[in-house]
């Protein structure tokens, strides 16, 4: 590794001046066309940025410029401030017009380039984060690497006016060092990227994922480590399924007090719902208050999973109010689900959402006002410290300091009666919210991100046995199919303004089949099924490594980078490696095909020795692993017709926690669709006309039932 955390003072090495003609003719800079939002941001800086485009790296090459490559996302707040300190001024975009070729990317729509060079910084300076700020070579070598930087240096961090020229001197007069440095990186990348597993993964690495969790676990609010606190979804799920294969409730219970605490905090928005992107404290009450889509998807999976292993309804209220604020804010109506919403509004983080005791009075009256500010924790003098100045708030982040039943009984009120109390000025406090300036929404469409949603409004719909759920997941995944595949059937990456573009990664092709496999469970449309396995095996052609196992991030005919990586490592999100091997796994089940299993089992191999060098940074491959060895059950029911008394069979052999199971339904009617994906259930018949069971496990099957209990007697 390459870490050095004297990196930056190696290249900040002679202040110079620099004085060349700004090459910016226009107001608007070559990023007016984009489909952005975060491009479209930087529209109108006085930088003279490019997209990332060979036009660009021509123009470096024949200028002999370096590159100044800056990567974030619309909704990241600290890229707006380093936007508005340094990419707004004047000065700062001389130095950069004159000295650079400037490129700006969106991380969300290029992850592959993103991720390549989060990996250089990472390794660079020991940290990573966004705005991601690269200086490299014309032939995209990066030498320098950090984060944010503002216009002037303080302390120890150097401001733009003091870096450009340091990097100009070190251009013109250090190409020694320059080259030993881009030497460097890319001998750490070559290793890095080095996926050829020595050791299978087993019982012993799964458990010391576990007995890491243990460690880091906090046992007064919940998830792991201090500050900051990320919701992390996947490693929840992980530790679910962990107690269901052990039988460990230590691991249950880390899982659900996390979920509750989350659910407490001000990470939560508790007057419009979904979660904020993460705690920067460890109680999860101080957000940054950006709302992703992928986290909505990811918690409320998480949130549905402790449902099914509990039966505590107030974990399915959580998910009921995620959903209620992704269909009302997030959902284009036409199908297809928006990417995220700003932490700013009116140039402040957080202003929206934020509350005075006076403006809850205001709104709710003073008896009313006083019981939702004892119930939410509203002080006069306000209740948190900004984050920036250190200074105390006059405003309130509303948190629950205890649950409703506890807040009733200490008061000695009804909880009944509380209860429609909050559900009333909570509703009253949302109606006068909407009313502020909102956050800008980015409003792309992304396949990866609409894949994961369209899993979590399937699988909710099916657990909780809510239709309109399963209507919005059906929606977006019509919505993606009619718009986001080309005439060869490939998927394209961002859909906005009635225009599909930009080459897929192996997440959209990944999270968006998890999506329709999870909707054919919920619907048992073989359409879904066929499309799975459409895309499937595209996937495999375009990104799978036949050689050493694996699927890369870009595909085969995608942007030619210093090295071609994968990534295995859970991030905000899952790996789409895993994603991709459990996908594979349950196509395995669905279809008798072994070819789908082997492909998956090669993935986790090639990745092994990582996931055992840090299994709790692999949890969703952990994840994909037990699935496909821990007891998988294959569940086939056949009956006439899909009416309501099957769905509601189904929906009771579903209702169990087995998580490592598929299900499949088959007309007696017969299913020329089916009997092709699933050959093997060709054998399968209804007994005398009755709706008919049959639950295999390890390769071998239970006698077929026709009783609902002998089935579910089969599945515990």
């Amino acid at each position: 590794m390459i870490k050095n955390p004297n990196y930056l003072l190696l290249l900040l090495l002679v202040i110079v001046g620099c004085s060349k003609k700004n090459e910016r003719d226009g107001k608007m800079n070559r990023l007016g066309e984009s489909q952005s939002p975060y491009l479209l941001q930087h529209k109108n800086n006085p930088v003279n940025w490019y997209p990332w485009s060979e036009d660009a790296f021509d123009k470096a090459k024949k200028q002999n410029k370096p590159i100044f490559l800056s990567i974030g996302y619309s909704t990241c707040h600290w890229c707006h401030v380093m936007e508005h300190e340094s990419f707004e001024d004047n000065e700062v975009a001389k130095l950069m017009n004159d000295n650079f070729i400037s490129i700006k990317v969106d991380r969300e729509e290029m992850p592959e380039i993103d991720h390549l060079y989060m990996s250089v910084c990472q390794a660079m300076t020991g940290r990573g984060g966004w705005p991601l700020t690269i200086v490299m070579t014309p032939e995209k070598e990066p030498f320098f690497a950090g984060t944010y930087f503002p216009k002037k240096g303080n302390n120890n961090q150097p401001g733009m006016m003091e870096l450009i020229p340091s990097l100009m001197n070190a251009w013109n007069n250090k190409q020694d060092d320059i080259k030993k440095t881009i030497e460097q990186v890319n001998n750490y990348l070559i290793r890095s990227n080095n996926y050829e597993g020595s050791k299978q993964i087993n019982e012993e690495t799964i458990k010391n994922a576990f007995v890491n969790f243990s460690k880091r676990f906090d046992n007064e609010f919940g998830g792991f480590g201090d500050s900051p606190k990320f919701p992390s979804p996947h490693n929840l799920i992980f530790l679910l399924r962990y107690y269901k294969t052990y039988g460990d409730t230590i691991a249950k219970n880390m899982a659900i007090e996390t979920l509750q605490h989350m659910r407490a905090g001000g990470i939560f928005d508790h007057i419009g719902y979904g979660f904020h992107r993460y705690a920067t404290d460890k109680r999860w009450f101080l957000p940054h208050f950006e709302k992703m889509l992928y986290d909505q998807a990811m918690i409320s999976m998480a949130y549905l999973e402790a449902f099914k292993a509990t039966k505590d309804k107030s974990l399915a209220k959580t998910t009921e109010d995620i959903f209620t604020y992704v269909i009302r804010d997030m959902m284009k109506k036409n199908g297809g689900f928006y990417s995220a919403e700003d932490a700013d509004s009116e140039g402040e983080e957080g202003k929206f959402y934020i509350w005075t005791d006076k403006e809850i009075n205001h709104v709710l009256g003073k008896e009313k006002g006083e019981i939702f500010q004892k119930v939410y924790g509203i002080r006069r003098e306000g209740n948190f410290i900004d984050e920036a100045s250190g200074r105390a708030m006059p405003e309130n982040i509303p948190f629950l300091k205890s649950s409703l039943p506890a807040f009733a009984k200490l008061e000695n009120l009804d909880i009944n009666e509380l209860s429609k109390s909050i559900d009333e000025s909570r509703e009253l406090l949302f109606i006068e919210r909407e009313k502020r300036i909102h956050p800008l929404k980015d409003d792309k469409i992304l396949t990866d991100w609409n894949g994961l949603m369209i899993a979590a409004m399937a699988k909710g719909g099916k657990i909780l046995k809510k239709p309109v759920y399963i209507d919005a997941a059906i929606k977006s995944a019509d919505f993606i199919i009619k718009n986001l595949r080309d005439s060869d059937g490939k998927l394209k990456k961002r859909y906005r303004n009635n225009q599909a573009g930009l080459q897929p990664h192996i997440d959209d092709y990944a999270f968006f089949i998890w999506g329709i496999l999870e909707l054919y469970e919920a619907t048992f449309e073989t359409r879904f099924l066929m499309s799975a396995l459409e895309l499937s095996k595209i996937m495999v052609d375009d990104f799978y490594d036949e050689k050493k196992g694996g699927f890369f991030i870009g595909p085969n005919d995608g942007e030619k980078l210093i090295i071609r990586a994968k990534d295995s490592y859970d991030g905000a999100i899952p790996s789409g490696n895993a994603v991709a091997a459990m996908n594979c796994i349950k196509l395995s089940k669905y279809t008798g095909d072994l070819k789908w299993e082997k492909i998956a089992f090669k993935t986790i191999k090639a990745f092994s020795n990582k996931i055992n060098q840090a299994p709790s940074a692999h949890a969703s491959m952990l994840s994909s692993f037990m699935f496909g060895t821990k007891n998988p059950k294959e569940i086939v029911v056949v009956g006439k017709e899909l009416n309501g008394e099957v769905i509601d069979k189904i929906k009771q052999l579903q209702s169990n926690y087995n998580p490592h199971t598929i299900y499949i339904f088959k007309s007696s009617n017969g299913d020329s669709d089916l009997d092709n994906i699933a050959p093997w259930t060709k054998t399968h018949h209804s007994i005398n006309n009755k709706t008919t069971y049959y639950i295999c496990e390890n390769f071998s099957c239970k006698m077929p039932t026709t009783e609902i209990k002998t089935a579910l007697n089969y599945l515990d």
